[in-house]
């Protein structure tokens, strides 16, 4: 009786030939010349700069994201609204990506009550024009720059439910308090119903051991716009204090 054979035995892979050859100088498409490094390096700190001089007077923020295709009548839209509205009773300026849907119905909550509405939107090949709920806009082009202006003016983070972008933002937020890169960081999540299967996944992860239980308790998921208020609240009071407003310097041309 003969032993039964390996498929991979008996159906040897076929030689793959190397894409490009190093060893007589051959590379593939992608690093620019030097001249467009320099170029995009300048680019980008002219990006930051921007940004940084347009948002540094806006005042304490807590930044709201969530999907643009979520139109007004909608419960997702009645509830970023109604988030703005807590995050302006709390103090805090809100600011979102400055475009339509959950960012627009956040943006209005603030602007409709008296609070402070900011927008840090991007410049996409499909034009996305800022909401009308803005009294301070800067547009951005490089989407890593935006994402470092909303965590460097932020106090929290309010995840609604979204697409591909806002899981980038949630999960790189995630990582960064994770990591320790930044600490005493609140992240609520609303929507129970959409985000439910997500918590699921990430509480399989925990059993899987690629994330801890203290990982997991990053995330505070909730409906209720009072425990999602409550939860901001307590993170601040007990990781910061308060300090007098910084005032615009002329000789740096700076406005409020």
């Amino acid at each position: 009786m003969t032993d039964q054979q390996n498929p991979q035995q008996s159906n040897p892979r076929p030689p793959i030939a190397p894409l490009f050859n190093d060893s007589v100088n051959q590379s593939l498409e992608g690093p620019k010349n030097r001249g467009s490094e320099l170029r995009f390096i300048f680019q980008v700190g002219w990006e930051l700069l921007k940004g940084l001089r347009k948002l540094h007077f806006v005042g304490p923020c807590v930044t709201v994201f969530g999907s643009a295709r979520f139109k007004e009548g909608h419960p997702y839209y009645e509830m970023a609204r109604q988030a703005g509205r807590a995050i302006r009773e709390l103090g805090f300026t809100v600011m979102t990506g400055g475009g339509p849907g959950i960012m627009e119905a956040a943006n209005r909550g603030a602007f409709e009550t008296g609070g402070r509405s900011v927008g840090c939107n991007i410049r996409l090949p499909f034009e996305q024009q800022p909401n009308p709920y803005l009294h301070t806009s800067v547009t951005i082009n490089f989407f890593f720059v935006r994402k470092v202006l909303l965590l460097k003016y932020s106090y929290a983070f309010v995840v609604l439910p979204g697409g591909w972008g806002t899981m980038d933002e949630l999960f790189e937020t995630l990582t960064l308090v994770q990591t320790g890169v930044i600490q005493q960081f609140p992240v609520v999540l609303m929507g129970k119903d959409y985000y439910q299967p997500l918590m699921a996944f990430m509480e399989d992860m925990k059993k899987r051991g690629t994330i801890s239980e203290k990982d997991l308790g990053l995330v505070c998921l909730t409906d209720d716009i009072d425990e999602a208020q409550q939860h901001i609240q307590t993170y601040v009071q007990q990781n910061y204090k308060v300090i007098s407003r910084r005032k615009p310097l002329w000789w740096l041309l700076e406005k409020v």
